[in-house]
């Protein structure tokens, strides 16, 4: 092979090792672009309706959400989204933070307490808040989010620390062994009178071989191999130390709504209460879920079909009229013609139901109510007029091979 020609093969191999690490950096910095990109596709451009005084049945105009500044007083209706971090002041309604939290089920966020806060992002589902806007646009916990998303870089671990500074020992050992091999074969030469001094290129091709500088593009490499599979599961890594300690874990602590789960409850179980038979239960829960388009409601109707070939009927046939859940209630159900009230929701919003009617909630159901909520599924308490019933229990939906992906 000619010299020139071994000279390019050189050159264009420590290009390489010097440029691996470079563009393994970033790789990773593109993937983090790309997770912030998702993260600014949820802030939607909505219209706020800004009121001219801070109660409910002010006047309001029409606003956008980016003009949006602290201490601005919006009204937030059912089927709105909320514009931006904001504190409640007046109402109560039920709030979807799904797209957020990943939480399934709908909050309640009312004024006053622990539970007065919402967050820009979230639909509220039934009827309405009036908010004080809390943060000024780009200070909201969604942009908070994008932000350090964006700013996260990869923080090499100690042990890549220590391997570097390894390494640019020996660099520095392996360029002090080159540059005294040329005197050597020049003395020598001379000495013997016979042979020839080693050539550049072949002191340029012997300190490739020795000097380490694949290994230092192969620990970015490594680093980001390990950043982007975590990526891939929607965990950020901003250091190298959370990879290695990732690597370490064999316990999984998780929150299972959303993250092990579909989202979707659905009806798994009817228990009934004392003096109650389970095909009386399945009955009035299916005649109070007729009208329900929620998937908790469709899979009450579903479950009742299957457990007791109990046909879903027509609302409108029945002449019955269907109760929409509101924050207020916190439950649903229908009234039909011959005087029966149907009720299905919270345990303890049916609780003060049966009693303002002048019933008692019996405390075997409670038992139930209590067993249900220890198993981590969710009570759905079912009356009729004064009378309980008993209990639907609301399962979360495991995700197909969560198990194996564990693994």
């Amino acid at each position: 092979m000619k010299r020139p020609a071994v000279l390019s093969s050189i050159t264009l191999w420590l290009w390489f090792t010097v440029l691996f690490a470079n563009f393994a950096e970033a790789l990773a910095e593109g993937r983090s672009r790309a997770q912030a990109a998702s993260l600014r596709g949820m802030k939607r451009q909505t219209l706020a309706k800004l009121l001219q005084q801070p109660r409910h049945g002010a006047a309001w105009l029409p606003l956008e959400a980016g003009l949006l500044r602290k201490d601005n007083v919006v009204l937030i209706e059912a089927g709105d989204l909320v514009p931006l971090d904001g504190v409640v002041i007046e109402g109560v309604a039920s709030v979807d933070e799904s797209a957020i939290t990943g939480e399934s089920a709908p909050v309640i966020r009312e004024a006053g307490g622990d539970f007065s806060s919402v967050t820009g992002g979230t639909r509220v589902l039934s009827d309405w808040l009036v908010v004080r806007i809390s943060v000024n646009p780009g200070e909201s916990f969604l942009d908070r989010m994008i932000s350090m998303v964006e700013s996260a870089k990869r923080q090499k671990t100690p042990n890549e620390v220590a391997l570097t500074i390894l390494l640019v020992g020996l660099t520095l050992l392996f360029l002090l062994v080159i540059a005294t091999l040329s005197p050597y074969s020049i003395f020598a030469v001379a000495m013997s009178g016979s042979g020839s001094v080693i050539s550049a290129t072949v002191l340029v091709a012997l300190l490739v071989c020795l000097i380490p500088t694949t290994i230092g593009g192969l620990l970015s490499a490594i680093g980001v191999a390990g950043m982007s599979r975590m990526m891939s599961a929607n965990v950020i890594a901003t250091s190298g130390r959370a990879v290695e300690a990732a690597g370490d874990v064999d316990v999984l602590l998780l929150d299972k709504t959303g993250t092990i789960t579909l989202g979707n409850r659905q009806a798994s179980s009817f228990l009934p209460a004392p003096g109650v038979k389970e095909a009386e239960l399945a009955d009035a829960a299916q005649l109070a879920s007729l009208a329900d388009e929620t998937p908790e409601g469709r899979s009450i109707v579903v479950l009742a079909k299957q457990k007791f070939d109990i046909r879903a009927r027509d609302i409108n046939a029945l002449g019955a009229s269907f109760v929409h859940f509101t924050a207020q209630t916190r439950m649903s159900g229908v009234d039909l013609p011959e005087g029966r009230a149907i009720r299905k929701g919270a345990a303890d919003a049916i609780r003060s139901h049966i009693e303002a009617l002048g019933g008692s909630f019996p405390a075997a159901l409670q038992a139930k109510v209590d067993e249900v909520s220890r198993r981590g599924s969710t009570p759905l308490v079912v009356c009729d007029g004064a009378k309980a019933l008993g209990v639907v229990e609301l399962k979360d939906v495991v995700k197909g091979g969560i198990k194996e992906r564990f693994a």
